[in-house]
């Protein structure tokens, strides 16, 4: 992609594209293995802080699908510049006011609520960039070097729920502390806004090209694999001079798939949302904050490369098909969650989690493709974003309904999640046949 041949757009360029989609989830995922370490600093009760997450997540379900259609007539570059700034305002000022908080010199019940509106200009305004970037190069390549380029601005999306939970805890440093990882991405982000707002012309498409709705972005978790998001939008483009397409959610076709897409999204959203909260809890770091962030940065690490691996390395070179990607994904994702649900020591947890990532980097790719398959070609774009609002449902209420069963009884998030594992992979078996 660095080559003239590669692109019809400079390669510079397309470095700003790349870091605006990865910076935006690698300063939401940096988070997410911080806040179980502040949470315990504040004395704030750990359901508050996955609330904070539900609500930012709802609101990006609810106005992505806007976002990507207004980027055809605000302009794309313009929606990108709205996505970075919700990004940079976001993050800084989550992080001036847990930095507030942790000084003391506001409450924890303020600091939440002030927290939680922070919150949702990330919710509410960072979606709209990865559409407005994935449509800006949609309509400045021929057909024949969109897939490369889309699955490149993809995967940059995917590597930076990779990089966020790597570099928490360098991050944690005075005189920021745990607020750290928020207020130096949010510096990350406005360096790239500003690289956005200097170096990249809003030039006239050569093509027409409406953007995708990406999902929410969450550690471990490759929302979209590159090559459906740019097969989904070389689809949406070559559909525009058509009347819009809008298919039932009961479709017949689609309704086994989406199914599907609840039980293992929710499945893994859950076990997404407590491993922080259980790393700290039965490593007993509670009263190390730095450590908590490095452990649970590491855990999530691990697991987010094994999620790579899989859509990666192992569905490419096995060719799996979608079904038995779904049924052997949710296989080995139930006994990687068994095995966290049992294990007390930093190994065996992390061992768990990779399994259980590897399991769910099997099921999500099947899940998307097999949707995708069950549609005529005119329809790609209509179910590209029901994957996306299924992916990113997941988000809303599925974590904090998991860390307050943990709170009560830990046993409980576990069997819950394999329940949910359990009943997809014996009710897939023949349903997901039917389908395809």
């Amino acid at each position: 992609m660095t080559g003239g041949k590669a692109s019809a757009i400079p390669s510079d360029r397309v470095a700003i594209l790349f870091m605006v989609m990865l910076v935006s989830a690698a300063g939401n995922t940096a988070m997410q293995s911080a806040l179980p370490a502040i949470a315990s600093q504040l004395d704030m009760p750990d359901v508050w802080v996955s609330l904070a997450f539900s609500w930012s997540a709802l609101l990006w379900v609810l106005t992505a699908p806007k976002w990507a259609r207004l980027s055809d007539k605000r302009g794309r570059k313009a929606l990108m510049a709205v996505g970075m700034v919700g990004f940079v305002s976001s993050m800084g000022l989550c992080g001036l006011v847990l930095w507030l908080g942790l000084n003391g010199f506001i409450g924890v019940a303020a600091t939440f609520i002030v927290f939680a509106l922070f919150r949702s200009l990330y919710g509410g305004f960072g979606s709209a960039a990865p559409p407005a970037v994935q449509a800006y190069i949609a309509a400045r390549t021929e057909r024949a070097e969109r897939a490369k380029a889309l699955s490149l601005l993809a995967s940059s999306f995917g590597l930076g729920t990779v990089i966020g939970p790597a570099l928490a805890h360098f991050l944690v440093f005075e005189p920021f502390g745990l607020a750290g990882p928020l207020i130096i991405f949010a510096a990350f982000g406005l360096l790239v806004l500003l690289a956005l707002k200097l170096r990249l012309p809003n030039d006239t498409p050569r093509f027409e090209a409406r953007g995708i709705v990406a999902s929410y972005p969450n550690s471990a978790s490759m929302n979209q694999p590159a090559t459906d998001a740019a097969e989904a939008v070389d689809d949406a483009s070559s559909a525009l001079p058509q009347e819009e397409v809008r298919l039932n959610w009961a479709e017949a076709r689609l309704k086994n798939w989406m199914v599907a897409g609840l039980l293992g999204g929710h499945a893994q959203a859950v076990l997404l949302g407590v491993v922080g909260f259980l790393i700290r809890d039965r490593l007993n770091l509670h009263d190390l904050p730095k450590e908590a962030v490095e452990a649970t940065g590491s855990v999530m690490f691990v697991g987010a490369m094994a999620t790579l691996l899989a859509q990666w390395g192992l569905i490419p070179i096995l060719s799996i098909s979608p079904r038995n990607s779904v049924l052997w994904g949710s296989l080995l994702a139930f006994l990687g969650v068994a095995m966290v649900g049992i294990s007390h020591d930093f190994y065996g947890i992390t061992l768990g989690f990779a399994i259980a990532s590897l399991g769910f980097g099997l099921y999500r790719p099947g899940f998307t493709a097999g949707a995708s398959l069950a549609v005529k070609r005119h329809e790609q774009g209509d179910v590209a974003g029901k994957i996306a609002s299924v992916n990113g449902a997941a988000y809303i209420f599925a974590p904090a309904v998991g860390v307050a069963l943990f709170n009560w009884w830990e046993p409980a998030t576990f069997i819950m999640i394999g329940a949910a594992l359990l009943f997809l992979i014996i009710w897939g078996r023949k349903a997901l046949n039917e389908a395809q």
